[in-house]
């Protein structure tokens, strides 16, 4: 996956992102449309992450779409 956007279907991916960080309101995902830059600030606001945190959760949950 680029750096700029999450791969694949935003509307589908839209479930698993809810499944991993269920902080997030459909509001938030719709405004993300699969940019992963937007994804990580938007789950270290939610959860109160330091950014680095954020960003490790997202190159892990892509980790585990791609298996």
């Amino acid at each position: 996956m680029n750096s700029d956007r999450i791969e694949g279907n935003w509307k589908q991916l839209k479930g698993k992102v809810k499944e991993q960080w269920g902080k997030l309101t459909d509001d938030e995902l719709d405004v993300i449309e699969g940019r992963r830059e937007q994804l990580a600030g938007r789950i270290q606001e939610r959860y109160g992450l330091a950014r680095e945190e954020a960003e490790r959760q997202v190159r892990d949950w892509e980790k585990r779409l791609k298996n």
